[in-house]
C-alpha cells in the first residue's frame, strides 16, 4: 500500500491541535536514520487505518517527493470519537528484522467433518499471531486450513505451516492451541405438560338447580 506523508516543522501540543483541528495527524517516522516529523490527512489515514494490510505489510511512504519502505508501529485514537490522534512508523527495508502481529484467515471450515457431519462448533482461540522475520518476508496473513478439521480435534501453532525465515514468537508458551472444536449442546425438547381436566373440582350447574329444587 502506498501512502503520502508530508514533513513537520512545528512540535508541542499546540502545534498538534492545530493540525488536528485542520483534519492533519501528526505523526513520526524512525528507524534507519534521523527520525523525521510528518503530518498526513486524516480522513485518507483514518480509511487506510480500516484495512487490514495497513496493518500487517511493508508500506510505502512518499515524503517530500521520495518513497521509503515504513511499518506501521503505533497509532493513538480519541477515547471516544473516530479521531486518530498520533502514529508512528518505522523505516525498514529488506535486510530488518522486524517482529510484528499477522491476522489469521481461516478458510473451507464449514466443509470440515467437524462442522459438515457432526455439526460442531468451531472456537478461534486466536486471531493472530506474533511473528519474527525479515521485513522482505513479512506476510500480510497467515493461511489455516481447517478442511480436515474432525470432533475432538484441535490445532495448534506448530500445525500453520510457514515460509522458511518466520517464526511465531509463543512468548513462553508451548505451543499453544489456535482453534478448538466443541459439541454444539442439543436443543432440549419442549415437552408440554397434559391438561389436567378439573370436572370434578365443582358440581355442574344441573346438580346445583337439582339441589335447589329438593329444598
Amino acid at each position: 500500500m502506498k501512502f503520502v506523508a508530508y514533513e513537520r516543522t512545528l512540535q508541542g501540543t499546540g502545534a498538534s491541535r492545530r493540525l488536528r483541528n485542520a483534519a492533519k495527524v501528526p505523526g513520526i517516522v524512525y528507524g534507519a536514520g534521523k527520525p523525521a516529523m510528518i503530518e498526513l490527512d486524516h480522513n485518507a489515514l483514518f480509511f487506510a487505518l480500516k484495512k487490514e494490510a495497513f496493518h500487517s505489510s511493508i508500506l510505502e511512504m512518499e515524503l517530500a517527493g521520495q518513497s521509503q519502505n515504513v511499518l506501521l508501529r503505533d497509532y493513538q485514537m480519541h477515547p471516544f470519537r473516530p479521531i486518530v490522534l498520533h502514529i508512528d512508523f518505522q523505516r525498514v527495508d529488506a535486510t530488518t528484522k522486524i517482529t510484528k502481529k499477522v491476522p489469521l484467515h481461516f478458510i473451507n471450515e464449514e466443509n470440515s467433518p467437524a462442522v459438515k457431519t457432526d455439526k460442531c462448533v468451531v472456537n478461534h482461540v486466536a486471531t493472530e499471531l506474533l511473528i519474527q522475520c525479515l521485513a522482505s518476508q513479512l506476510p500480510e496473513n497467515l493461511t489455516v486450513d481447517l478442511g480436515t478439521l474432525a470432533k475432538g480435534q484441535s490445532l495448534h501453532v506448530n500445525d500453520i505451516k510457514l515460509a522458511d525465515g518466520i517464526k511465531v514468537m509463543t512468548q513462553g508458551k508451548v505451543n499453544p492451541v489456535i482453534v478448538s472444536v466443541s459439541v454444539q449442546a442439543a436443543e432440549e425438547e419442549v415437552v408440554a405438560a397434559p391438561v389436567v381436566a378439573a370436572a370434578a373440582a365443582a358440581p355442574t350447574k344441573a346438580k346445583k338447580n337439582e339441589k335447589q329444587n329438593k329444598k
